[in-house]
């Protein structure tokens, strides 16, 4: 291969932009309660292919963008930053395990303040001992 298939090669592979995009796809999918298959069904791609737009292997271009944002029930903004909302979506991150979303549904569904109140503390102290 010479030098300019080379560069041509590297400049079209997935890089840390479309890493984080991915890591959006996957939170709104989760939050939304759609498995990698019926959103690959929505768009018209296996569910392989979900997961590779998901990891930032695959770069996803504008057009599967917005078919991805209408399928999820989002604006194409929510999956860049700065869209005044960014700060959200990168608290919201920490979701990319299951074991953190069955840790915040489980959270969402205790309905006396106080417990909750109680719970977050207990968990700031044990975050803070290590």
């Amino acid at each position: 291969m010479n030098k300019l298939a080379v560069k041509r090669t590297k400049q079209r592979s997935a890089g840390k932009p479309d890493i984080e995009m991915g890591k959006r796809i996957r939170l709104r999918r989760v939050e939304q309660r759609i498995s990698q298959a019926e959103l690959g069904q929505k768009l018209g791609v296996s569910f392989q292919q979900v997961q590779k737009y998901e990891k930032g292997v695959n770069r996803v271009g504008a057009a599967r963008l917005q078919q991805i944002a209408t399928a999820l029930d989002v604006p194409v903004t929510f999956f860049y930053d700065g869209d005044g909302k960014s700060r959200e979506v990168e608290s919201l991150l920490f979701l990319d395990s299951a074991f953190s979303l069955r840790l915040l549904r489980a959270y969402s569904k205790i309905k006396d303040q106080t417990v909750q109140r109680q719970l977050v503390s207990l968990m700031e102290s044990i975050a803070a001992e290590d």
